[in-house]
C-alpha cells in the first residue's frame, strides 16, 4: 500500500508538471466514460431491473395468434380464457386485464374529468402481488355477472329489470390524492362512468408505485387511474369477442417450452370444435413478460450500447497514444532512472499510476456528464421506451462505471507502461535531439490511429444510415394532413342513443361556427393514436368458405371525417348526415388496399364485402367509396387495409376522437373549443386536447432519438479521430524536424512538404476507412430493424460518408503539414 499510495504521489506531481495534457487525457476519458454510463444506465433500468412484481422472473404473457390472418398479440375471448384456465396444469395462476380506456367520472363532489379504467378478472393484484393501501382487495364476487332472463323466457308484464350491478373499483393511489384529497372515507363511495360505464363503488386503494408494465405495442395505460372487476358470465360469452390480455404465474420449475406446449394443446383443442378458429389459424403461446416488454425496443438499446462501447474505445485508444508519446518523451529520464536501479515492475508500476490518475479524474468527471446526459435521454427518449422514469445512477449503474473506469486505466496505460519499462540506456544517450524516444513506438501509434478510424467510420456510416431513415419517414405519406388540425378525447353526453346523437350535432355545428375554422368531425380511434381495433371481413364467398377472411383495421367516424383530414377519395362517396342517421344502413367505406385485394382490377363501389362489427356473425355491407390508405399504427410500416363505418350504425358515441382543421394555429383553438362545449353541456369533459402533429412526432420519435445518439456518438468519435490524427501528425513533424529542414535545404519546395505530411494523415486514413468498411458492412446489419427506406449496406450513405470522412482527415491533416510546410531550414537542422 505504501509503495502505491508513493506511486500515486509521483505521478500527481508528473501530471502537476504537464496540467495541458493533463487535462486534455481527463477530458477523452469523461466523454467516453459520460457516454457509456449514460447508456448503461437505460440498459440497467430497461433490460436488466427486474419487474417489480412478486417473483417477476416467473410471470408470462400469454398470446392469440391469428396466423392465417397475419395477426400477432391476439387478444383472449372469455371462453377462451375460461378454456386455458381449465385445461392448463402449468400456471400457478392466470389473470386477464382490458386496456384501459377513458371515461367521465361523476356523482361526487369534485370536479368532473375523464380518468383512466381498466377492467380486470379479480385476481390480478393477488397474482402481482399488488398492496392495497386502504380498504380491500377484489374478491371471486365482485366479478358475479349480472343476471340475465332465462333464455326464451318471455318478458313479464309490469316487472321491472333486474337493477343493475354497481362495478366494484379500486383506484390508484394517484387518483385518490388528485381527487379525493387522500380521504380515507373514499372506500364505499359510489361513482357514476359515462361512456356507458354505469356506477362503480370503490373499495380500495392501491399503494403507490404499482404500475402495469405491458409492451409499448398494446398501448395499456402504465397506471390506470381505476380497476374495475369485469362481471362476465363465461359460459354465455361470445368467443368471437376478445377483451383479455392475459398474465400468467408459472408453477416453480416449469419452463416456457412446457407451458408453451400447453397452452397451444388448449388452441389446438378450441380449432378442432370451432370453424372460424380454425380458419383463422388460432395459436396460443407463452412469452416471459419481461422479455415480451423489451421485445421491441431491445435491439435498439442494445445497438446504441455497442455505438458508445466504440466511443469509449476510441478515447482509450486516444489516451493511450498519448501516454505512448510522453513515454517516448521521456525516454531519456526513465533510461537514467533504470540505470541507477529503478527495476521493470517499478517503472511500469509508475507508468499505471499515472494512468489510473487519469482514469480516476475523467471517470469523476464522466459521472457528472453522464447525469446531465440522463436528464438529456429522458426528455429525448421516445413514449415506447419503457420504465423510462426508473432511469438513474443508482449501485449497479455505479459499479458499472467504478469498473468501466478501471478497465480504462488498464486499457490506457499497459501498452505505454510496458514499452516504457524497457529503455535501452546506451542508445537513448547516443541519440540527440531534444526529444529521441519519439522515434520509438511510431508503428505501435499509427496502428492506434488506424484503429480509432475505423471505429469512428463505423459510427459515422451508422449515423448516416439513421440520418437516412429519418428523412425517409419525413417523406412518407400518412395517408393525411396532420397539419392545422386539433383532436381531443371527449365521449358523448346522454344516456339514450338520440341524446348523444343529438349531442355530437350540437358539437359539430358550435364547433363550425367558430371563426378559422375549416372542417369539424370524429373517429374512433385516430390514425397513429395507438388505439387500434380491428375486426375480419371477406368477400360474399367467405360464408361458405371461412378460410377467405381476412383481418382488417377498423374506424368509426362521422361525416366529413376524410375531408377533415384531407384523405384522398379514389371513387364513390363518403358518409353523409343521412347515411350517419340511418342506423341500420348497412354501408361500408374501404381504403385502396383492400380494395386491391378484395377486387383487383375493378371497381369496388356498389360490390358487397361481410364484416363483423356489431352482430355475433359476418353481415354483407355494400362498399359506397375507397380512399387512400391511412398508416394506422407506424409511419415506417403501411399496416393492413382498413375499412370505416358511420358511427351511427355502431351506436352513437363510438367515434370519440375529434377532429378540428383550423385555418391557423390549432393550439391557439383550444381555449375556444372548451368554451364552446362547454355551453352545450357544462358536464362534458375533454382530454388529450393536443395538435395531430405531435402524433406524427411520437411516430417517428424511436427513428429520431436513435439518430440523435448515433449522431453525438460518432461526432464525438470523429472528433477523437481527428485530435488523434493531428497529435500523430504533430509527432512525426517533431521527429522528421531535421529530415523536413535537410529537404528543403537541398531545393524541396513548401509546397512538397505539405503534401508529404497530408499523403502520412491520408494513408493511415485510408487504412483505417478501409477496414471500417469492411467491419461496417457486417455491423449495420444489426441495425436492419432500426431502419426505414435504406437497406444496411445503402451505397449512397457508404460513399457519401467515405468522401465525408476523408475531408475530416484532411483538416485534421492540415495543421501539422502547414506547420511542417513553414518550418525555418536553419531552425531545423540548428535543433537536429
Amino acid at each position: 500500500m505504501d509503495n502505491l499510495l508513493k506511486d500515486l504521489g509521483y505521478a500527481a506531481r508528473v501530471l502537476r508538471k504537464n496540467p495541458g495534457f493533463a487535462a486534455i487525457a481527463v477530458a477523452t476519458i469523461a466523454l467516453g466514460i459520460g457516454a457509456c454510463t449514460a447508456i448503461f444506465s437505460v440498459v440497467n433500468a430497461v433490460l436488466l431491473r427486474p419487474l417489480p412484481y412478486i417473483d417477476a422472473q416467473r410471470l408470462v404473457l400469454v398470446w392469440g395468434e391469428l396466423r392465417a390472418r397475419n395477426v400477432p398479440d391476439w387478444p383472449f375471448s372469455p371462453p377462451d380464457y375460461r378454456d386455458l384456465r381449465q385445461h392448463t396444469t402449468v400456471f400457478a395462476d392466470l389473470a386477464g386485464i382490458t386496456p384501459a380506456g377513458r371515461a367521465p367520472i361523476g356523482g361526487d363532489t369534485a370536479e368532473p374529468e375523464q380518468i383512466r379504467v381498466a377492467g380486470a378478472t379479480p385476481n390480478v393484484f393477488r397474482l402481482l402481488g399488488a398492496r392495497i393501501a386502504i380498504g380491500r382487495d377484489f374478491t371471486e364476487d365482485d366479478a358475479i355477472p349480472q343476471a340475465q332472463p332465462a333464455a326464451g323466457a318471455a318478458p313479464q308484464p309490469g316487472l321491472a329489470p333486474p337493477p343493475r350491478l354497481p362495478a366494484m373499483a379500486i383506484i390508484s393511489h394517484e387518483l385518490w390524492q388528485r381527487r379525493y384529497g387522500g380521504d380515507a372515507s373514499v372506500v364505499g363511495r359510489s361513482v357514476e362512468l359515462g361512456g356507458g360505464g354505469g356506477r362503480a363503488q370503490i373499495v380500495g386503494v392501491l399503494a403507490p408505485g404499482f404500475e402495469i408494465l405491458f409492451p409499448p405495442r398494446i398501448n395499456v395505460f402504465r397506471v390506470p387511474d381505476m380497476w374495475t372487476a369485469v362481471r362476465i358470465n363465461y359460459e354465455t360469452a361470445n368467443r368471437n369477442n376478445v377483451i383479455w390480455r392475459v398474465i400468467g404465474r408459472l408453477k416453480p420449475g416449469v419452463t416456457i417450452e412446457q407451458a408453451d406446449a400447453q397452452v397451444e394443446g388448449v388452441a389446438t383443442d378450441i380449432r378442432q370444435h370451432f370453424q372460424i378458429s380454425q380458419t383463422a389459424g388460432l395459436h396460443f403461446h407463452v412469452v416471459p413478460m419481461h422479455d415480451d416488454l423489451v421485445k421491441d425496443v431491445k435491439r435498439t438499446i442494445l445497438t446504441l450500447m455497442g455505438a458508445v462501447v466504440f466511443v469509449l474505445l476510441i478515447a482509450c485508444a486516444n489516451v493511450a497514444n498519448l501516454l505512448v508519446v510522453r513515454a517516448s518523451a521521456r525516454g531519456r529520464e526513465l533510461a537514467i532512472r533504470a540505470a541507477i536501479g529503478g527495476s521493470r515492475w517499478r517503472l511500469v508500476r509508475q507508468m499505471l499510476a499515472e494512468s489510473l490518475l487519469l482514469a480516476g479524474a475523467g471517470t469523476a468527471l464522466g459521472l457528472a456528464l453522464a447525469r446531465g446526459g440522463i436528464q438529456a435521454l429522458i426528455a429525448l427518449a421516445p413514449p415506447t421506451l419503457p420504465r423510462l422514469e426508473s432511469v438513474a445512477i443508482d449501485p449497479i449503474v455505479l459499479a458499472f462505471t467504478i469498473a468501466a473506469g478501471l478497465m480504462t486505466a488498464i486499457a490506457c496505460g499497459v501498452v505505454p507502461a510496458l514499452r516504457a519499462s524497457r529503455p535501452d540506456l546506451m542508445d537513448v544517450l547516443r541519440q540527440s535531439g531534444g526529444s529521441p524516444g519519439l522515434k520509438a513506438g511510431r508503428a505501435l501509434r499509427n496502428a492506434v490511429i488506424v484503429a480509432e478510424v475505423a471505429a469512428s467510420f463505423v459510427l459515422l456510416i451508422g449515423s448516416g444510415l439513421m440520418l437516412r431513415s429519418f428523412i425517409a419517414l419525413q417523406h412518407v405519406n400518412p395517408g393525411f394532413d396532420p397539419n392545422g388540425v386539433l383532436t381531443f378525447l371527449m365521449p358523448a353526453r346522454g344516456q339514450q342513443p338520440a341524446e348523444r346523437a343529438q349531442f355530437m350535432r350540437q358539437v359539430r355545428e358550435r364547433l363550425r361556427a367558430l371563426p378559422g375554422v375549416l372542417g369539424v368531425s370524429a373517429t374512433g380511434p385516430l390514425p397513429l393514436d395507438g388505439q387500434l381495433a380491428n375486426a375480419r371481413w371477406g368477400p360474399e364467398a367467405a360464408k361458405a368458405d371461412p378460410s377467405l377472411y381476412r383481418q382488417a383495421d377498423v374506424k368509426f367516424i362521422l361525416p366529413d371525417y376524410f375531408e377533415t383530414l384531407r384523405t384522398r377519395l379514389i371513387q364513390g362517396r363518403t358518409f353523409t348526415e343521412a347515411d350517419n342517421a340511418a342506423t341500420d344502413a348497412k354501408l361500408i367505406i374501404i381504403d385502396d388496399h383492400l380494395a386491391a385485394r378484395a377486387f383487383p382490377n375493378q371497381s369496388a363501389v356498389g360490390k358487397r364485402l361481410l364484416a363483423r362489427i356489431r352482430t355475433t356473425e359476418a353481415e354483407l355491407f355494400e362498399v359506397i367509396g375507397v380512399v387512400a390508405h391511412q398508416r394506422h399504427a407506424s409511419l415506417a410500416v403501411e399496416g393492413p387495409e382498413a375499412m370505416f363505418f358511420s358511427d351511427g350504425y355502431v351506436g352513437p358515441g363510438a367515434a370519440n376522437r375529434w377532429i378540428v382543421r383550423t385555418a391557423g394555429d390549432p393550439a391557439a383553438l383550444t381555449s375556444a373549443v372548451r368554451a364552446a362545449i362547454g355551453g352545450i353541456d357544462p358536464k362534458a369533459t375533454l382530454a388529450e386536447v393536443q395538435p395531430m402533429t405531435d402524433f406524427v412526432d411520437r411516430a417517428m420519435a424511436p427513428t429520431r432519438f436513435a439518430m440523435l445518439l448515433f449522431g453525438i456518438f460518432a461526432g464525438v468519435a470523429v472528433v477523437l479521430a481527428g485530435v488523434g490524427l493531428y497529435g500523430v501528425l504533430s509527432t512525426v513533424v517533431r521527429q522528421r524536424t531535421a529530415e523536413i529542414g535537410m529537404r528543403m535545404v537541398f531545393g524541396a519546395p513548401r509546397a512538397s512538404i505539405f503534401t508529404l505530411v497530408i499523403g502520412e494523415g491520408l494513408r493511415l486514413s485510408a487504412a483505417g476507412v478501409a477496414i471500417g468498411l469492411l467491419a461496417a458492412f457486417g455491423i449495420t446489419r444489426l441495425m436492419a430493424t432500426l431502419l426505414v427506406g435504406v437497406q444496411p449496406t445503402d451505397p449512397i450513405t457508404f460513399v457519401g460518408i467515405t468522401l465525408l470522412f476523408f475531408a475530416i482527415a484532411a483538416f485534421a491533416c492540415w495543421l501539422p503539414a502547414q506547420r511542417a510546410a513553414g518550418l525555418d531550414p536553419a531552425v531545423a537542422l540548428r535543433d537536429e
